[in-house]
């Protein structure tokens, strides 16, 4: 029975079918095609094409089936996914979707916008459950521990930028020789405010940020991750009131920072959220693994079982070895 379910499938993806009555054959088999010589019947039809095609197909069932269940469709997903054909139609298609389908039936075997939008909306609740699993793996411990040596008070701060004048084309030595002047522009600027000159009038004068030069320097509060780590460092590491008596170097260019106030530390239970979003986000990015880890677990959740022997064991190895490569990759 399972493999006339399979099968069925099967040719409702890779043939043209009809409705009428099956064939069937002088053993009692279902036929697939009937020709002279020997005929082709379901079973040896599906032992042909399951070491091809099954486990890859058979997959997509049973995930979409489990996701549907786990996640029901919303607009956000609606708007994702045509934001996705959108971008196909454009990058693939060249802005005509029959162009398009040309490509995702070779490629994917998928053969009209509706196969394409149930492609990606599969995509879309695979990953809900990569990161709802990621979040799940997330420990006490490792929030405590973030929460100690990451999170801080929000500071208030202001800034003058020297960016260096490069320009393309330049040599090795001309970058420096902007490097060096872009240096010596920051530290003559922290001569002038040791000599009591005004950071805000500085600023309007000489940022190159200009986002806030017109403002006086003066930046958004922010807290961890906001700024470039070595912005932030130094901002941490001011009083208020106090600022960067040597330029501070970042990918920027050379900042001039004055630290005005800090906040009080947030309690962990008011930014465990935020938290557990970094975290997971970062579980994510250093194993890939979690990707193909995160869909067996839920497979296992539903009970999943594999009957046939040969699939059993081509998922197996299909599980060994796409961690490996994500772990590698």
């Amino acid at each position: 029975m399972k493999k006339k379910i399979f099968i069925s499938m099967m040719i409702m993806l890779f043939l043209v079918t009809g409705c009428g009555k099956v064939a069937k054959l002088e053993n009692g088999q279902d036929a697939v095609v009937k020709m002279k010589g020997d005929d082709i019947s379901v079973d040896s039809l599906y032992d042909e094409m399951k070491d091809r095609y099954s486990l890859s197909v058979l997959l997509d069932m049973i995930d979409r089936q489990i996701l549907n269940d786990k996640y029901k469709e919303d607009e956000e997903q609606r708007e994702t996914v045509q934001k996705q054909i959108d971008s196909w139609v454009q990058i693939y298609g060249r802005g005509d979707e029959i162009a398009l389908l040309e490509q995702t039936r070779s490629a994917l075997g998928i053969t009209t916008m509706d196969g394409l939008r149930e492609y990606f909306g599969l995509q879309y609740k695979r990953d809900l459950a990569v990161d709802d699993y990621a979040r799940s793996i997330v420990t006490d411990e490792e929030i405590n521990k973030y929460y100690d040596e990451k999170i801080f008070g929000d500071i208030t701060a202001k800034h003058i930028l020297i960016k260096p004048d490069t320009k393309e084309g330049m040599t090795t030595d001309e970058k420096t020789a902007a490097e060096e002047e872009a240096l010596k522009k920051a530290k003559e600027l922290i001569k002038k405010l040791d000599e009591g000159a005004d950071f805000e009038e500085l600023a309007k004068e000489n940022s190159d940020d200009e986002s806030n030069a017109s403002k006086g320097g003066v930046l958004d509060p922010f807290g961890h991750g906001v700024m470039v780590t070595e912005f932030e460092d130094a901002a941490k590491n001011l009083e208020d009131g106090k600022y960067t008596t040597e330029p501070v170097k970042t990918e920027f260019g050379y900042h001039i920072i004055l630290r005005v106030s800090q906040k009080e530390k947030p309690k962990v239970k008011t930014v465990r959220d935020d938290i557990i979003e970094k975290l997971y986000e970062g579980k994510k990015t250093e194993d890939r693994s979690i990707e193909i880890t995160a869909l067996e677990e839920l497979r296992k959740e539903y009970k999943v079982k594999f009957e046939d022997k040969t699939l059993k064991s081509q998922y197996e190895t299909y599980l060994a070895n796409a961690k490996k490569q994500a772990k590698e990759s």
